[in-house]
Formats: C-alpha cells, structure tokens, sequence
C-alpha cells in the first residue's frame, strides 16, 4: 500500500483506552501512541479521533458507573478530557511529536465561518507536524449540537481534512455476517464493496458500558466517509500494531470501499 504523503485519520474508542472500571488502559494507549508517533515518523500525516473523556472521568473520580443524567456526564467529560490530553501529550512526546486539541462540534462544522478556520487550523496543524486530537465537546453536549458519536465525529474529520483512509479501531475484528459473540459459524466479512441495507442490518445495539458506539455507528460513518471516495477500515483495536499491518498493505478487518467518482 502506497502511503507516501498520505493522511490517515484513526479513531478509537472506549474499550481499547480504558479498563471496564475506567481507568486508562496504560499499556493500549502507550501501543497505540508508538505506532501513531511512527507512522509520522514513516512521513505519514495522522489525525486522532478519541473517545474516553467520561469513560476516563468516571474511573479517576472513582464512580460505580457512567452517569446517566447529562450533567453528569459533562462533568465527567470535563475531568477526563484533561487526564486523556494529559497522557497523550506525555506518551507523544516521548516519541518527539507535539499534539493540539480540538473539541468539535456540530456548529463548527455546519457554520460557514467556523468551518473555515476549523479547516486553516487543521492545516497549520499538519504544516508544523503536530497531531491533532479530536474530540466531541461533551462538556457542553446536547442532541442539537453533538454527533453523538464519535465514529460518526471520524468521518466528518476525515471529509474536513481530505483524508486517503479512515481507520475506526474497535473491540472485534470487523464486521460479521451475524453476531459472532453468539453465532460461533459467523464469518468475518473482509469487504464491503456497497453499504446496503442489508449490509446495515447486520449491525446490532451499542457498544461497551463505558462507550456510545456500537457497529451501526461504524457503518454510519463508513458511509460518509466512503461517499466523499475516503476508503474506510473497521479493525481490530489491540493490538495498536494492526495499524501497521493494515497500512503495510496486509488485509485485516473489514474494508469499506470508497465510492470512486467521475
């Protein structure tokens, strides 16, 4: 696989950063870290999407389980979101690349004006060599404003930077042709070369206690990604070295085949 110049945006979710109790998984984060802080090494420009603020939130404040009410869960997001940035720019810099935050949402991308500087910052993010992080702004989070999702969140990233791959990392291997925590006989399924609805009733409810998404959100976002020609991957998250198997040119996951225009 040519990635020469390329950009790729990597989101990842809840259960690969944290443990069920939501404290940091240390051990994931510094692996996925490595691989990240190479792939720039390797000339190749990343963009992190990251959940986890209110998964990281609740295990630092010591909580029995994710809020339910809104505020709640802003609060959560507003104490984790700091320990998440805290570790990230601890474990890049290690490897000698600076990350910026960005929390994002919906407004900034749908206001003309907003939009536009959202854009300029992404690309003096890229021109100085710095990562971006992406998260939504759970602290001010409500239905109206918020995707609600952050793989969804990925894929409006990946349009906004004119990204060649998008790759969703998640606690299974890709999508299956049923449910294979009940259905043994179920069958990996490597390529989807049109998002139908079939292929969207294969996916079944959320994802871990700690996160929102579920592989209906990353069906969603392979087709927004895919429909602006971005290919898209459902990989496994653990371990982070998927990453390099994906892009080294090894089939692996699910891949979601843009839609090539003209």
């Amino acid at each position: 696989m040519q990635t020469d110049n390329m950009r790729v945006v990597v989101k990842v979710g809840t259960s690969t950063l944290a443990h069920p109790n939501g404290r940091a998984n240390l051990r994931e984060m510094e692996q996925l870290v490595r691989v990240l802080a190479d792939l720039m090494n390797r000339g190749i420009q990343v963009v992190l999407v990251t959940s986890g603020a209110i998964g990281i939130g609740v295990g630092k404040m010591g909580l029995f389980e994710k809020p339910r009410d809104t505020p709640g869960k802003q609060a959560a997001a507003t104490i984790g979101q700091c320990e998440l940035m805290f570790m990230y720019d601890k474990m890049f810099s290690e490897y000698g690349h600076n990350v910026g935050q960005l929390l994002i949402t919906k407004q900034d991308v749908e206001d003309e004006e907003r939009h536009g500087n959202l854009c300029a910052t992404f690309e003096k993010l890229f021109e100085w060599g710095v990562i971006p992080v992406i998260n939504e702004n759970d602290a001010v989070a409500v239905e109206e404003i918020v995707y609600g999702d952050n793989d969804s969140l990925s894929a409006i990233v990946a349009v906004l930077v004119h990204a060649d791959k998008l790759i969703i990392l998640t606690d299974i291997d890709g999508l299956y042709d049923k449910n294979p925590s009940k259905y043994p006989d179920a069958k990996l399924l490597p390529v989807v070369e049109t998002i139908t609805p079939d292929i969207k009733a294969l996916a079944q409810g959320a994802g871990s206690s700690l996160g929102t998404g579920g592989m209906e959100t990353k069906i969603k976002a392979a087709e927004i990604a895919c429909a602006q020609g971005i290919d898209t991957y459902v990989i496994a998250g653990k371990p982070a070295e998927n990453i390099n198997i994906l892009l080294d040119g090894t089939p692996i996951g699910t891949h979601f085949k843009a839609v090539r225009h003209g």
